[in-house]
This record gives structure tokens, sequence and C-alpha cells, in this order.
């Protein structure tokens, strides 16, 4: 059994570039981001997908409209963290009320925590359990960290070590040597990285 599944975070977003965190908030890309998106589908183009996925958000699936891909299945499992009360708020203004807050060990008060949004990652990756060929999923960058981690069966805690630019794409991998992070972060070289 052979599966390699693409992660593919949207492109940016106003709070992409204020860095502000964007659960709920349901934000249109910038044209900026649209233009990555573009860029995601010239990327993409050469590998033959067997299921395409998508989170229900807009910066999400216009993401994977505008590379390509128009009719993905649309599963809510693959929505951005809840923050909660940090909807909207900056890490630097979350520390000046709570010094050392970081998300995947303390989550968000009124959100989800860390360990629910690995529950959720466990859940979609539980569907996955016997495909093969390619898989694509368009999501966000923190879930999309967390995903990772469900992957190799590791604690969310870790997270906060993984990085990913917006219409970044990673590639999971199962094969002969089990289950790995095959490619991370890796972006278009005419994109404009932007990060969160």
């Amino acid at each position: 059994m052979a599966i390699d599944v693409y992660l593919v975070r949207h492109g940016a977003t106003e709070w992409t570039h204020t860095g502000q965190h964007t659960g709920r908030t349901d934000l249109p890309l910038l044209p900026q981001g649209e233009e990555q998106a573009r860029h995601l589908g010239e990327l993409l183009r050469g590998v033959r997908f067997d299921a395409v996925w998508s989170s229900d958000r807009r910066r999400a699936l216009h993401t994977a409209e505008l590379a390509g891909f128009a009719h993905p299945t649309v599963s809510p499992l693959l929505r951005e963290f809840d923050y909660g009360d940090y909807e909207g708020l900056t890490t630097d203004q979350i520390h000046r009320e709570r010094p050392g807050w970081e998300l995947f060990r303390d989550g968000c008060p009124g959100g989800e925590s860390p360990v629910e949004a690995a529950a959720r990652a466990r859940a979609f990756l539980a569907g996955l359990a016997g495909a093969e060929g390619s898989v694509a999923i368009f999501s966000h960058g923190h879930f999309m960290r967390t995903l990772a981690l469900a992957w190799l069966d590791l604690d969310v805690s870790n997270g906060a070590h993984l990085g990913l630019d917006a219409s970044a794409v990673g590639v999971l991998r199962e094969g002969g040597r089990g289950r790995l992070i095959h490619r991370w972060n890796w972006v278009p070289d005419v994109t404009a990285a932007a990060t969160h």
C-alpha cells in the first residue's frame, strides 16, 4: 500500500499579512492569495489525484478552485483551529495578557484545545485508511501541522516546531518505509510567501 497526501495551505488573506489568528472568520483571499493559488495549480498539475478534499472555509475552497480543483469533497473536519477568544488577535497581543502562551500547548479559551484539534485530525485521517495513490487536502496552517503530527502519531504539542507559509505544500507519504513527511513547506518559487 502506498499513498501520498498533499497538504495545501490556502493563499494569503488580509489577516495572513497582519498575523491575526483566523479560525471561524471566513475571509476571502487577497489578489496575492489568488495568484498564489494559481501557481499552486501549476505546481500540482503533473500529479494525478485520486481524491481532493477541502475545508469548508472559502479561503481554502477558493484556493482549490483557482488551483484547478473546482469540486473538492468538503469536510468541516479540515477547518482551522477554533481560536475562541483569541480569534482576530496576533500572538503579540495574546502574549501581553498571557506571556508564554503557545497554541499547540495551551489552546484557546472559549475555543479548541490542541487535544481536540488532534482528535479531529485523527478522525479525518481514519477516513483515508486503505486509500492508495495521491490525495490533495486544502486546509489551514495550524491545522495542517496538526494533521502532519497525527500522521506520524506524534504529540500535537510539537506543532510549534513546524513552520508553514501561505500557499505552501507538504507531502505525507505511507509506503515501504512506513509513514513519513516526504516534503514540507514547499512554496512555488514565483509565490511571495506570507507567514503566520
